[in-house]
């Protein structure tokens, strides 16, 4: 029996799927994750996702898609988290390429199912931004996953829509998706989180590590991104509901208009269109700025200094938690530095780490 969960904005998406089979499935075989290599600019200095000419070491699972094995290794400078997780989760993770439009990800996911024969197919986003019109003030990355639901629901298979963690990518507001969300399916629990704990100790994502914490009880406001993008961590944050797989497509603009795609820069012009932006081109932006900067250096006399300052601030905000990456970009640090920094933290004040989150202490 295997059971097939597309991961629809990958990265940290992927892990989430682990979690949602061990929740849902138990000790059932493990899955077949379908995911794109795609870990923004804290993992791989590239722009975009990658596709599998970027690797060595993949391994054909069907004459349209490819396997990335725990051997496999993205071609410098590429980035990935996808071999370690393939090293450390007992799945296989299936590597989706975008590069031919939603036209050739429907392809490759028909392949697959035909290959498979899966005794169920999961599609799943964290946070909800599946389910964005695409006018949305707070939307920053809807094409990953509206180009899945695109090939979703051209394939001649079912497909079940699962949104875990409504709101928790700080995309929409859980206002803004709750009208669409259907039952819930599963409640994550800490034990849930068992399965995936070790991978949160390394892996970026804060989406699925706000899901996370939420399992694990963690309530208040957790600022994430770049942005300082602030999130509520509510007791509904670590649901999981079932949508209308024709509902979403309904809201989707983006989805609707780049189903007969053939090529990603279709999908990227058409979400200039729609929504107004590309997030490849941020990337591309952000990308060339980050070249620009010098390398700070890592001093922790420097960091601690720095941390209190952002603490203040950030209390004054009122925000009770954040992420690692936020710390990163607040600290103006490199993603390179992001490990060396969360583990100085940790060792000096271990009393704030909240795994996989940092705590913002109150007023002394």
């Amino acid at each position: 029996m295997t059971r097939l969960i597309v991961a629809a904005g990958g990265g940290g998406d992927a892990v989430a799927a682990a979690m949602l089979h061990a929740a849902l499935y138990g000790d059932e075989d493990q899955a077949v994750i379908l995911t794109y290599a795609w870990d923004r600019l804290l993992i791989d200095p590239l722009p975009g996702p990658r596709q599998p000419a970027d690797f060595t070491g993949l391994e054909r699972l069907t004459p349209a898609v490819w396997t990335v094995p725990a051997q496999a290794r993205p071609i410098a400078p590429a980035g990935s988290t996808l071999p370690r997780l393939a090293a450390e989760l007992p799945h296989t993770f299936a590597l989706l390429d975008p590069y031919q439009g939603a036209e050739g990800l429907t392809h490759q996911l028909e392949d697959l199912v035909s290959h498979l024969e899966p005794e169920s197919i999961d599609l799943l986003d964290v946070g909800g931004d599946i389910l964005a019109r695409g006018d949305e003030p707070t939307l920053k990355s809807p094409l990953a996953d509206a180009l899945m639901l695109a090939a979703c629901c051209q394939v001649n298979a079912p497909v079940r829509l699962l949104v875990a963690g409504p709101g928790l990518d700080g995309e929409l507001l859980p206002e803004d998706v709750a009208g669409v969300l259907g039952l819930i399916v599963h409640t994550f629990t800490a034990r849930d989180s068992d399965a995936i704990s070790s991978v949160l100790e390394w892996h970026p994502s804060e989406a699925t590590g706000l899901l996370v914490a939420t399992a694990r009880g963690v309530r208040g406001t957790c600022e994430i991104r770049d942005a300082g993008l602030p999130v509520p961590l509510t007791d509904e944050s670590p649901t999981v509901h079932e949508v209308d797989l024709d509902d979403a497509v309904s809201r989707n603009q983006l989805a609707r208009a780049i189903m007969a795609t053939a090529h990603l820069g279709e999908v990227e012009a058409y979400s200039r269109e729609i929504c107004g932006y590309s997030e490849i081109d941020y990337e591309r932006n952000k990308a060339l700025w980050l070249k620009e900067q010098q390398p700070t250096k890592l001093d922790p006399p420097t960091i601690w200094a720095q941390l209190d300052q952002f603490e203040s601030e950030a209390r004054a905000r009122g925000v009770t938690h954040t992420t690692f990456r936020r710390i990163t970009e607040a600290l103006n640090l490199s993603g390179l530095q992001r490990n060396d920094m969360r583990q100085l933290l940790i060792s000096s004040r271990p009393e704030q780490y909240e795994a996989p989150l940092w705590r913002i202490p109150d007023a002394a």
